[in-house]
């Protein structure tokens, strides 16, 4: 077989290259369609009649049309429509807007087209997907102008379909925790953005926990020494209120059963 040297002088036999890149890429297929199968069963879990098959589907025509993309962190693109669609999933969403969400970059970022998806998925998914990528394309020049315009557009998402705005949370929200590949101005601008239009927005719809993630993820990049502190802070807390939760827990299941009432306890430390 054919050989080539590598910067270092290492000699590496080529089709040792292929074997071991092509178990790579198979090792992520693996990973992927185990983070599918966990969703489908999530879904399962709430909506039992749910068609998990055009999630499935969903998911095969993106990891095709988002084939050989990859993120700056050099993940298969694939990942990022799998994370959305498991935020989703958080949100006790059904069927249909999982596999929005997983097609939600095919019309802007792939060959995909409009009718394309509208033939394979039906109109209320494609409706969907385009709804997501016209708020994508949204650009923000200014403080002032974005939230006026995002509003707007935000307003008129929410009227056709709010489904299309918790699509965009969801993916800003998994787009906020992975920036650490970015130029420092996108992740500022990126965060400032999330900050001051997505969060808000979580915030106002009543999804506390994303809402925190999207505040947490962008605060990072936009006050990174201040970020750093309360980190610490918090760490340094974390031994004292896991306890606290569980002497809490350990006494209201002493109540309850002092009263023969049946009930289970559940609790988690709360910073905010």
């Amino acid at each position: 077989g054919q050989a080539l040297v590598s910067r270092d002088g290492t000699l590496w036999r080529w089709d040792g290259l292929v074997k071991t890149a092509q178990a790579a890429s198979d090792a992520e297929r693996i990973r992927q369609r185990q983070r599918v199968q966990e969703l489908t069963e999530e879904l399962l879990k709430y909506l039992p009649d749910a068609d998990i098959g055009i999630v499935r589907k969903a998911y095969e025509y993106s990891a095709k049309a988002h084939l050989g993309q990859s993120r700056r962190s050099g993940e298969a693109y694939i990942s990022h429509p799998i994370e959305v669609a498991h935020n989703l999933v958080k949100l006790k969403m059904d069927e249909t807007t999982l596999a929005a969400g997983l097609l939600h970059d095919t019309l802007e970022d792939t060959l995909s087209t409009p009718e394309e998806i509208q033939d394979l998925f039906g109109d209320e998914i494609f409706q969907l997907v385009d709804g997501v990528t016209k708020i994508s394309k949204m650009n923000f020049s200014s403080r002032e102008e974005n939230q006026a315009e995002n509003y707007r557009k935000m307003i008129f998402a929410m009227a056709k379909d709010i489904r299309v705005v918790l699509i965009k949370l969801a993916d800003r929200a998994h787009n906020v925790q992975t920036l650490e590949s970015l130029s420092e101005e996108r992740q500022r601008r990126i965060a400032r953005e999330t900050i001051d239009i997505y969060a808000p927005i979580a915030n106002r719809l009543g999804i506390g926990w994303l809402n925190t993630k999207l505040e947490n993820g962008s605060f990072r990049y936009l006050y990174p020494e201040e970020y750093r502190a309360i980190e610490e802070k918090v760490a340094r807390g974390q031994e004292y209120r896991d306890k606290y939760v569980e002497k809490s827990i350990a006494r209201l299941e002493k109540e309850l059963k002092a009263v023969q009432v049946k009930g289970q306890v559940a609790g988690r430390p709360k910073i905010r």
